[in-house]
């Protein structure tokens, strides 16, 4: 004797798809430029870009010099 259950009526609702998650748009791949690239600015044009401080004066003179003094000069 067997001890399962009898077969019983099978349901005629077959099981539902799964849904996708909503995809969300993908970025587009940054475009190819084909301009000159020495008509444009370089970080190395600027003071900045060489580490030049913005000007001023007072104590911040002050502090750009005790900043920058050789150790010679102590």
């Amino acid at each position: 004797m067997s001890t399962a259950p009898a077969p019983g009526p099978r349901e005629s609702n077959p099981p539902e798809p799964r849904q996708k998650p909503p995809q969300e748009p993908r970025p587009k791949p940054p475009a190819l430029v084909f301009d000159d690239p020495l008509d444009r600015q370089s970080a190395d044009d600027t003071d900045q870009g060489w580490g030049e401080r913005a000007p001023a004066g007072g104590a911040s003179d002050l502090a750009r010099f005790l900043d920058e003094k050789p150790p010679h000069h102590i």
